[in-house]
């Protein structure tokens, strides 16, 4: 089963769009370290109209050939290392976090 990795991210107001810009460049070139596989990475600000993003000013998303795959990734510790420092930029630490897994082609 293909999995699609969702993170939706409010981050503190003192994060600058610079450094926003460098945990994406972070995250972006976690595809290129050894033990983990993913694909299909974007990232864009939120440019909704609707007004329903409840605050979350920015989001992620890859996928994973597996759910295997994405476990291996959640613990990697360069994952890890780069998680943390999202952690540290969120608003409220992990509340300020949405992450959301979903099968992919799962209602097809």
């Amino acid at each position: 089963m293909a999995i699609r990795h969702l993170v939706f991210c409010k981050f503190r107001p003192e994060i600058t769009a610079s450094a926003r810009d460098e945990l994406v460049a972070q995250l972006q070139a976690l595809a290129r370290v050894e033990g983990i596989r993913f694909s299909n990475f974007e990232a864009s600000e939120n440019v909704s109209p609707e007004n329903l993003a409840h605050g979350f000013e920015l989001a992620f998303s890859m996928d994973f050939a597996s759910a295997e795959d994405r476990d291996a990734y959640l613990v990697h510790p360069e994952h890890q290392k780069v998680g943390a420092a999202i952690v540290a930029s969120a608003d409220g630490g992990t509340n300020g976090l949405c992450v959301f897994d979903m099968a992919t082609g799962a209602y097809a």
